[in-house]
């Protein structure tokens, strides 16, 4: 996986590394909570109604009617939820504890904290398993709109409509110090505000020194390797 996050960084610019880090970093939450392997999904509909879960979930056939899962995957998803998140929630102190085990050579706090507000969507402070499936059913299974408006959701971190210099500057910084210095020792300090530059040299199509949702899915849509990679895992689960 870090040969391929390598060798996408080195020829392709900044968009594109950040779709792929979304998706990528989705896949491998899903398989840190043993939800790839849909053989073990026997029934698990009791468990729905655990007292010791502090959050309970909707009910399965509600959410299977608000996602675009199945109701087995359903039950594979909250078996793994529960299993890493016995009180139903989540929230951002071990949303990063977790994720920090995906790239132990850097540090991806900042980054695990911008994914976890793309996650919380009711501004709670916490991601509940349905939060959980939502976003995923967005990200694996939603139109390429659906996802490209997900993605920049993520990366417009005022929620203001836009993306500035400064948000994409500080993902840019993010996603570095995420993968680390020991996988890129080549990086320079001044490498995140180059695929800042050429990342609105691309999306800001009207020069008017921010990217909007509209320039963003016109852009990424005209990209061949970010449309490749948004259906990397469309059959993951």
């Amino acid at each position: 996986m870090h040969l391929f996050f390598r060798e996408k960084w080195e020829v392709e610019g900044l968009q594109t590394v950040g779709i792929l880090l979304v998706v990528c970093s989705s896949l491998k939450l899903m398989h840190f909570l043993g939800l790839i392997d849909l053989t073990t999904a026997d029934s698990v509909e009791d468990d729905f109604e655990l007292s010791t879960v502090c959050h309970r979930p909707e009910s399965m056939d509600k959410l299977q009617e608000q996602t675009k899962f199945t109701k087995k995957e359903l039950q594979v998803l909250y078996r793994g939820f529960k299993n890493e998140c016995p009180s139903g929630v989540v929230n951002e102190e071990n949303f990063k504890t977790i994720y920090s085990q995906f790239f132990p050579q850097g540090d991806s706090s900042m980054y695990a904290h911008f994914l976890f507000e793309a996650f919380d969507t009711d501004k709670n402070g916490s991601v509940s398993f349905e939060d959980f499936v939502f976003g995923l059913s967005i990200i694996l299974r939603g139109t390429v709109n659906d996802r490209l408006n997900w993605a920049f959701n993520l990366y417009d971190l005022n929620k203001d409509g836009c993306i500035t210099k400064e948000e994409m500057l500080d993902i840019m910084k993010s996603i570095y110090d995420m993968m680390g210095k020991y996988t890129y020792p080549t990086m320079q300090d001044d490498a995140p505000r180059e695929h800042v530059e050429s990342f609105f040299q691309k999306m800001d199509r009207n020069k008017d020194g921010v990217v909007t949702i509209d320039e963003f899915i016109e852009s990424c849509k005209k990209d061949e390797n970010i449309m490749q990679s948004m259906q990397l895992f469309d059959n993951v689960i």
